[in-house]
């Protein structure tokens, strides 16, 4: 099968079919769900270790990204776990911890999403953003800088790429699955 690091904690494996690729560098540790057809990339590290990860269908978390998730206590009873939707790209070297992003986004290489931040469906987040803890990025908006702010409207062209860019990598995916990888 995978000769990457999934590790177990508390008796609770990261949870995938034979349709999600996982490169051999990746670690991934505790409660994490990936759906069908997603791929996680060279040294990503996922530790759902104190809540839960869950990534969506056909969406592909890239090289070096980093996934974590808030801890429950008795000021936040939830914490924040991390949930990302259906179709999403995560670029190079982004850390999200304890958030929420929908379905068609693309997170542009180094962003960072910090806890409670919520992006709604049909997103793009600039390379090198910030989206502060409890921030709303409203659907259909590029967004961008350090804290991130609402650019304007998508353009069609962008709003097409959201979903393209997903099938381009579930079919870079597949290639590398049928190289036995």
């Amino acid at each position: 099968m995978y000769k990457n690091d999934l590790r177990s904690y508390r008796g609770i494996t990261p949870n995938f079919t034979k349709t999600v690729y996982i490169d051999d560098s990746s670690v991934l540790v505790g409660d994490i769900t990936i759906g069908e057809h997603s791929s996680i990339w060279p040294l990503v590290a996922a530790r759902g270790d104190v809540n839960t990860i869950t990534i969506g269908e056909n969406t592909n978390i890239q090289d070096g990204t980093v996934l974590h998730v808030t801890r429950k206590s008795t000021n936040n009873p939830k914490g924040n776990p991390l949930i990302i939707g259906d179709n999403v790209t995560i670029g190079h070297k982004c850390m999200l911890h304890g958030c929420e992003l929908g379905n068609r986004i693309l997170v542009g290489m180094g962003a960072i999403i910090m806890d409670g931040a919520i992006i709604e469906d049909d997103v793009f987040i600039g390379a090198g953003s910030l989206v502060p803890p409890n921030k709303v990025l409203k659907s259909g908006y590029l967004y961008v800088g350090n804290p991130v702010k609402q650019v304007r409207k998508l353009k069609e062209s962008e709003s097409n790429f959201l979903l393209q860019s997903a099938i381009n990598y579930v079919e870079l995916k597949d290639e590398y699955l049928s190289e036995n990888y």
